[in-house]
């Protein structure tokens, strides 16, 4: 007989049915109460103004209207800051970003709501905004003080090496574009509790940050959440959309649902930290770095948000797969009049990563060399050359593996020597190829998140009902669990239902972020069952006879050796014997430990690795490019549904190319945005996948670390795959000078700076 295993086993995600006709309920769909009414936020059309009178009068009076609130309303804490203060609800003095809001409406339809916060109106006295890094860190503008790492004496070791080179370099923002934009349904209930609906990947800080708004302790707000229609991040501290829906309901006492449109999301809401930075490296003859200063600053925005985590976790990326002996880092965090930038797929690590590979691809084209050799000669290695620029040991490492085995299986070195000739038969399209290194490390920084619980409980008939702190956003996280529970009771996935995460069932829960969703709640829901089985064996023994320890769950049996029991039989047995049958779980993550003051630690508990070469073509008349192939080996250590795994990494690799080659936020002087529709801005779509596409996952794959089911998360990691895209458009760039001059291009590589560096490339390749 076939053993019931639902582990390393491609299944369909658990609402992949659902999600393609349309029976997939989010926070929008949810049915509403008699009485409900809709909500619209009123926001500034200022970046950097004092407040000098606002007149809400016809807004009271405009058609549909039934209250309008303001900070005036607030009893409680008015800010949204998630570790700092700094991010108002409603400011009461002063705005510091376009986009800002300033008071909410709520009225019989979401469509009068809108029409009536458009009647306000605002006297300002302007003030001049800061809008760029280099107009922050010349005005001396920080957020919060940046820390500075070192390792050995790189000024030294410069000024010593045979070969020298400095720049700058940036990479962009980027807007999340979920599918789902930002949605919140509150709904009163007695005693002043309130029920929330949100799409939000952490529900708990959803729930205190609403309790400390409304002066209320947290056991009266309870939140819901089934599933999010993306999140990326930016649904990890934007508590602005449930937080005002929830003052409306609090002030109206009826059902209110409040749903942005997605221009007002866009213009309200934070995006991806943009970088600059600045460095200078020593290196030898055959490329390896033998030191290298870098300053490193990002726009923040106007408020610290999680800027403090983001820009650790960019430092602590900055050696992606690479061995540096000699570092010196200086970190800015700038403020400038900007939407506070945010979290988002990455958290910084891949900013930094591009700093470090930007540098790398320089030095490569300086030796006149194939950046893949300069790539393998910097590597991490399995002897003392394995402890990062922050101290932690280096345990797990297969990126020499799997980068050997990717330029083999790709015919990369080949395919190098055909793109060199293609490049010099052709005048106006050009060809380049590049290969790149992912060394992700997976854990929060911030030391207490990394923590879940879980509750399970089963029922007379058999079936488990499961909750979990953590949030489905179609990565499939439910799914997972619900195999990892299954497969540890032996009964069918069929059996297992996850409910909507939960904040009266598991408190205290950390936001589904860090890439470690499936980890810490796997574990927890792990251990509540552990416990359940212990009851269930004990009572099996005693009540039996049974001496044996030794006990198997599979195919709806429990085995005692020769003894077999049917799991739904004995489970009502065991309840008829008042033997409990439900359970909550814990998991926090062990090893880990970072001091930040000293930026020393060991603050991850595993790495992710993999690898990914790109083709592309570039027309140098029109800037445009598109990618002919790519290959990527992606380590997912022992997966627990590679489906689901291999959709996470394409979607990555995607989402990571829309960053690097087409999506560009823009801001006037003025600090009005002006990419704030799909009119406006650019998400890769279905054209624009790579023309062929082959992924694989590393199949000798496992997690040394004791995770669940030895697997390897693939939330954030795929996404830096991607960088080779960006590397392999500077390398057909390079073409155009023969290689023999580096390009200059920042990222994101849209055409418009295709073209900006081929120009540059042209003029420098005339003035020599």
């Amino acid at each position: 007989m076939r053993k019931n295993i639902y582990i390393n086993e491609n299944r369909p995600h658990e609402s992949a049915e659902k999600h393609v006709t349309g029976y997939a309920q989010y926070t929008d769909d949810i049915a509403e109460p008699h009485g409900t009414i809709f909500g619209a936020i009123g926001w500034s059309k200022n970046a950097n103004a004092i407040i000098k009178k606002i007149d809400l009068s016809k807004v009271w009076a405009s058609e549909g209207v039934i209250s309008v609130v303001t900070h005036k309303d607030i009893k409680g804490r008015n800010d949204v800051g998630p570790v700092f203060d700094g991010d108002p609800i409603f400011p009461p003095k002063k705005v510091e970003y376009y986009g800002q809001p300033l008071f909410a409406v709520a009225a019989t339809t979401t469509e009068l709501a809108r029409k009536a916060v458009l009647k306000a109106k605002v006297k300002y006295k302007n003030l001049k905004p800061i809008i760029t890094i280099k107009e922050a860190l010349k005005k001396k503008s920080f957020i919060l003080k940046g820390v500075k790492v070192q390792r050995g004496d790189p000024d030294k070791k410069i000024k010593k090496s045979k070969n020298y080179l400095k720049g700058n370099f940036t990479t962009g923002s980027q807007e999340h574009f979920y599918l789902e934009g930002q949605v919140a349904f509150s709904i009163p209930k007695e005693d002043n509790d309130l029920l929330i609906y949100s799409s939000t990947q952490h529900p708990s800080e959803t729930q205190q940050i609403i309790a400390k708004m409304l002066n209320q302790k947290s056991n009266t707000i309870t939140v819901l959440v089934r599933r999010i229609g993306g999140g990326f991040g930016g649904k990890e501290t934007n508590f602005l959309t449930s937080s005002i829906c929830a003052l409306l309901a609090h002030k109206t006492k009826r059902p209110v649902k409040l749903r942005l449109d997605r221009d007002d999301d866009i213009i309200i809401t934070g995006k991806r930290h943009d970088f600059y930075s600045e460095y200078e490296v020593g290196f030898n003859k055959l490329g390896v770095i033998e030191g290298l200063n870098i300053k490193l600053a990002s726009r923040c925005g106007m408020s610290p948000d999680l800027s403090g985590a983001i820009n650790g976790r960019a430092l602590l990326h900055i050696d992606n797969a690479y061995y540096l002996s000699n570092v010196k880092i200086k970190n800015y965090l700038c403020k400038t009049n900007t939407v506070s930038a945010t979290a988002f797929r990455g958290f910084g690590g891949n900013q930094g990563m591009m700093v470090i590979e930007n540098i790398i691809d320089n030095i490569s084209r300086y030796l006149n060399k194939d950046p893949y050799e300069i790539r393998r000669r910097n590597f991490y290695q399995k002897n003392k050359k394995n402890v990062t620029h922050y101290g932690m040991k280096i345990e797990d490492n297969v990126i020499q593996e799997i980068f050997n085995k990717l330029v083999k299986k790709s015919n990369y070195k080949k395919r190098y020597s055909k793109i060199k000739k293609f490049n010099f038969k052709n005048k106006y399209l050009k060809k380049g190829i590049a290969i790149t290194p992912v060394k992700f490390g997976i854990s929060f920084t911030t030391t207490h998140l990394n923590q879940a619980g879980a509750l399970v409980h089963i029922y007379t008939d058999g079936s488990i009902y499961l909750n979990h702190g953590g949030i489905e956003m179609g990565q499939g996280t439910n799914t997972k669990i619900a195999q990892l529970v299954a497969n540890e009771f032996g009964i069918s996935f069929e059996k297992v239902k996850i409910s909507s995460t939960n904040t009266s069932k598991v408190p205290n829960t950390s936001a589904s972020a860090a890439s470690s969703t499936t980890d810490l709640n796997g574990a927890a829901a792990l251990n509540a069952v552990s416990k359940i089985k212990k009851n269930l064996e004990n009572f099996i023994m005693k009540k039996y006879k049974i001496k044996s320890k030794k006990v198997k769950y599979e195919n709806g049996f429990i085995k005692f050796n020769n003894r077999m029991f049917n799991f739904k039989k004995i489970i009502k047995e065991a309840y008829l014997n008042r033997i409990s049958l439900s359970s909550s779980g814990f998991y926090s993550t062990p090893k880990i430990h970072f001091d930040k003051e000293t930026f020393t630690g060991r603050p991850f508990l595993y790495f992710c690795y993999g690898a990914a070469v790109t083709e592309v073509t570039i027309d140098t008349l029109t800037g445009e490019n598109k990618i002919d192939r790519v290959d990527i080996i992606h380590d997912a250590g022992k997966a627990i549904n590679p489906a689901l795994e291999m959709g996470q990494i394409e979607g990555g690799f995607v989402q990571g190319q829309g960053w690097l080659t087409i999506e560009e936020v823009n801001w006037k002087s003025n600090g009005q945005i002006t990419t704030f529709s799909p009119s406006t801005y650019k998400i890769p779509a279905v054209s624009d996948v790579p023309k062929i596409f082959n992924v694989e996952i590393f199949k000798r794959g496992r997690n040394t670390e004791n995770v669940v089911n030895k697997a390897k998360t693939t939330g954030e990691p795929p996404l830096m795959l991607a960088m080779s895209v960006f590397f392999a458009i500077k390398d057909a760039i390079a073409s155009v000078g023969k290689y023999k001059l580096i390009p200059k291009i920042d990222g994101p590589a849209t055409s418009e700076k295709i073209l900006m560096s081929l120009k540059d490339l042209k003029s420098r390749i005339n003035y020599n």
